[in-house]
């Protein structure tokens, strides 16, 4: 059995708590800087309540598109969101992950909101759920790959939030 397959990224933003819960929680918002900066990012459904979902895509400038969801668990207004994120096809269907076929089918994530005087610290925690001893292996052996995507997303997320408190 793996131990410590959970993955842990914190950042802390100069943004207050409100917004950069906010900017989660929007989709107009979350088109602008979710993903690396190279990516563009389409947001085509977007329920923010329990069980709701959000589809999107991620289509790099060569074109190459990888389509995703989330489906919320938990939001509680400017402190924490929990969902269950995955891989999936154009009409929102969950799949496998496009060059990982161990990749697990859903990893359930909690952005945890924490004010630090006039910063917020973001805290992401992600693991593995319904998976096997494979794929649990498979998304532990990623972390390094997991920590580069979320750093470039959250580098995309400072430069927003820069421009939009301008």
């Amino acid at each position: 059995m793996i131990e410590n397959e959970e993955f842990i990224i914190t950042r802390t933003f100069n943004a207050s708590r409100k917004l950069l819960f906010k900017v989660h929680t929007d989709p107009r918002d979350m088109a602008n800087w979710f993903g690396p900066k190279r990516l563009k990012t389409e947001v085509y459904k977007f329920d923010l309540s329990p069980g709701g979902l959000v589809h999107y895509s991620l289509t790099a400038p060569e074109g190459h598109q990888v389509w995703g969801r989330f489906v919320y668990r938990e939001i509680v207004l400017n402190e924490k969101i929990v969902f269950v994120s995955s891989f999936s096809d154009k009409d929102a269907a969950i799949s496998r992950h496009p060059m990982i076929a161990t990749w697990p089918l859903e990893v359930l994530c909690t952005v945890i909101f924490t004010k630090q005087k006039a910063q917020t610290t973001l805290t992401l925690k992600a693991i593995p759920i319904n998976a096997n001893e494979i794929e649990r292996k498979t998304f532990e052996e990623g972390h390094r790959e997991i920590q580069k995507g979320w750093t470039a997303t959250f580098d995309h997320l400072e430069d927003y939030l820069d421009f939009v408190q301008k």
